[in-house]
């Protein structure tokens, strides 16, 4: 066999691992390799997003059932727990990177419990680009800081979950995005105003992360951002006409809804 040959069918091999290990793992690092696109936004609507006020909203994040301790999965099966609850629903979309059987990457806390821990590893895929962060709610609002700076100890936390990267951070760009990077694909992340409100937007077509980012600072004016997931991403917010009915089973969801 030929030397070209061989490494044509070495490239082939890690072509279809890769491959096979994203359909397993969730939105891992290596499913993330495979799945970019043409940099392209809708002209007309690039980004739906979700403006959440926290005197007039709630916002938790989910991931077991408290009934059968198992995963959600869907944004379907979400949202009908939730409606069956009596929770008027405004917004469900994805929150944040997991691994293989629905785990989350990163810490995760639920109303008050810490399910998954901080996870101040290094890595590869958008989890792992330093810095990372928390986005987190609690009896003061919500707020976005880095992994480096978050204090696990916090008692005042009611929902937490780590993503990654920071797409802004106090009002800086992270310093590893490219303008015009043709890394693109379909983006979501949620970012905070000075005043407290909530921005969370997922984009209609594929963008890079440096001008995602710069939507979050210039548009949103949120000095702080986070991503929350790419490629998979989906929302369901029947007030801004878009009911993604994805296959896509994921790990954690962030919800909003209507105060009781």
């Amino acid at each position: 066999m030929t030397r070209k040959r061989q490494q044509h069918l070495q490239v082939t091999r890690w072509t279809a691992l890769l491959l096979l290990t994203a359909g397993l793992s969730g939105c891992t690092a290596l499913r993330q390799a495979v799945q970019n696109r043409p940099c392209a936004l809708q002209s007309d609507r690039p980004y739906d997003v979700v403006t959440v006020d926290l005197a007039r909203h709630t916002l938790a994040l989910y991931w077991l059932d408290p009934t059968t301790r198992e995963p959600f999965r869907s944004i379907h099966r979400l949202r009908t727990w939730l409606e069956v609850r009596g929770d008027s629903v405004i917004a469900i979309t994805n929150a944040g990177i997991f691994e293989p059987g629905l785990i989350p990457t990163g810490l995760f806390i639920d109303n008050g419990h810490q399910l998954r821990p901080l996870n101040i590893q290094d890595g590869y895929g958008n989890f792992y680009l330093k810095p990372n962060g928390v986005f987190y709610t609690g009896h003061d609002g919500a707020g976005i800081v880095a992994t480096s700076r978050f204090d696990t100890a916090r008692t005042a936390i009611t929902y937490a979950v780590q993503s990654g990267p920071l797409l802004v951070e106090k009002g800086r760009i992270h310093p590893e995005f490219t303008a015009g990077s043709t890394n693109c694909r379909l983006r979501s992340g949620i970012g905070i105003t000075p005043d407290g409100t909530v921005h969370i937007a997922i984009s209609n077509g594929a963008v890079n992360l440096y001008d995602f980012a710069t939507y979050f600072r210039d548009v949103l004016e949120t000095p702080d951002a986070l991503y929350l997931d790419g490629s998979i991403s989906a929302l369901y917010a029947p007030g801004l006409d878009r009911t993604d009915k994805s296959r896509e089973l994921f790990a954690t969801f962030l919800a909003v809804t209507v105060k009781q």
